[in-house]
Formats: structure tokens, sequence, C-alpha cells
């Protein structure tokens, strides 16, 4: 099966992106360790990049969401894959591949903060509005758009396309 796709933002992008994010992270959280969440497995590769210009000491973790079957919204996010480690007490930041509609950040967010943290951030490399239903806010965004399905840099469809060096929005999505 051939998916059409058209490139939207190169790696030249995404590298500027993920700097400037861990500029703007390091900045206002020097002084503090912070626990990362990485929401798998969109996330991993802009975690990877993200986190190895960081500043700041870092532990990490990782969960694991769904909400998305192929390009279609299920209505509802579900945890497949809980975090090892406990977070309260510590400053925690999600990070996030994309967020569009805000379901799953939304639903991770709201049980994330029953854990009691010290602090709660979200990083997320996309900042799609197009779809947007929650009312969410990102601390740290990447790139802002209102575009169609993104595929690449981690981000998938179906599993496929995440070893794609760009983001590419899926044609006549």
């Amino acid at each position: 099966m051939s998916v059409p796709l058209r490139m939207l933002f190169p790696p030249e992008r995404i590298g500027l992106e993920v700097a400037r994010l861990a500029g703007e992270i390091s900045r206002d959280c020097a002084g503090k360790e912070l626990h990362v969440l990485v929401v798998l497995k969109g996330a991993f590769i802009f975690a990877a990049d993200l986190v190895r210009r960081l500043t700041v000491p870092v532990t990490m973790d990782f969960i694991e969401i769904a909400s998305y079957c192929g390009m279609n919204s299920t209505g509802s996010a579900t945890v497949i894959r809980d975090a090892a480690v406990g977070i309260e007490g510590r400053h925690v930041l999600v990070i996030e591949d994309i967020i569009d509609e805000g379901r799953s950040i939304s639903f991770l967010l709201d049980r994330l903060r029953l854990d009691s943290p010290a602090s709660l951030a979200v990083c997320t490399l996309i900042d799609n509005r197009r779809r947007r239903t929650f009312a969410i806010e990102p601390d740290y965004a990447g790139i802002r758009c209102t575009c169609g399905f993104l595929v690449g840099y981690g981000l998938d469809m179906d599993q496929r396309f995440r070893e794609l060096p760009a983001l590419y929005e899926v044609v006549n999505a």
C-alpha cells in the first residue's frame, strides 16, 4: 500500500526546534533535577535528541498511551505501559511527540497530578491545533501548526514511517 506523503518540516527545522526547546527548558529548570517522562512510542526520537541537549540533571522513565487507530482517534485514552518510577515530589517534564486533539495529554496530566509531583510541565515537538478539542497548552512547544496527519521523526501511522528523518503530512488525510 502506497501512502502519499508531503514533507512539511525538514530535519534542519526539527533540529533548530529541539535546540531551542532544550535551551528554554534548561534555563527554566536551572538548579533542579528533572524527571523526564517520555510518552511512547512516538516521542522516543524527539526525547533522545532533546535530553542530550539539556544542561540540567535528568532521570527518565517511559509511559505508553494509546488513543489512535490508524489516522482516527478512538475517542478515549488508555495506558498500555505504565511508568516504573514514582513521581511524588519530583519535577516532572512530560515529553510528547504531538498534541492535536489533546485527549491523551489531558488524560495523562490528570492521572499524574494525583501522584503529587513538585511540578509538572509538558514539552511537545508538534502543537497541532487543527483538531484541538481539549483545553491544553503545552509549557514548551516546538512547531505550532494547523496541518493534517503527520508521520516521521517517531510519529507513525499504524506503526509505519517512524524512521523518516523529517515530518511529513499524509496527503488527502
